[in-house]
């Protein structure tokens, strides 16, 4: 499986979700959270012309002519989301296709949104590829990882799974 921006997102929350869900166990379907992101990827796209893009293997929430746009709920993870924008980036450069990251962050509860910029420079660029090559691996182990313990598991779409 070529490494999508859910699994590079999900490396950064829990090796163990990353695991679970690029050996094809998908819990989401049942997760409260992954309806409100889904909801909010519709709303966007009644919003804006320049809404979802599939390119291969990732689905891009917005592309204008400067920016490839991630649109996320909550900032709870900025930097699993910065890392999701560059893998994004960088499938666009692949492409031909350059652009500067724009994360934004639709809090249900505050006024402002939270925006952040990110870019794919050679350093990040050269993690970036370490950390696909690690994702590849930890998909080819033959055990699941441990559970975390993390008050955040309660939120997780695998939570009965890990903890019942």
């Amino acid at each position: 499986m070529r490494v999508n921006g859910t699994l590079m997102n999900y490396y950064f929350h829990c090796k163990r979700q990353c695991y679970l869900h690029g050996n094809r166990l998908n819990l989401e379907d049942n997760s409260e959270n992954v309806k409100v992101g889904k909801a909010l990827h519709e709303i966007n796209e009644e919003k804006f012309t320049e809404s979802e893009l599939e390119i291969e293997n990732v689905k891009l929430d917005r592309l204008t002519s400067k920016y490839l746009v991630e649109i996320k709920k909550s900032d709870a993870d900025v930097e699993a989301a910065k890392w999701q924008v560059l893998l994004y980036l960088k499938i666009l450069k692949e492409k031909g296709i350059i652009r500067e990251g724009k994360l934004e962050f639709t809090e249900k509860n505050k006024q402002t949104k939270n925006v952040i910029y990110v870019n794919l420079d050679e350093e990040n660029e050269k993690q970036l590829d370490q950390y696909i090559h690690e994702i590849d691996e930890l998909l080819m182990q033959e055990g699941v990882p441990d559970v975390l313990k993390k008050p955040a598991c309660k939120k997780c779409a695998y939570y009965e799974y890990c903890y019942i």
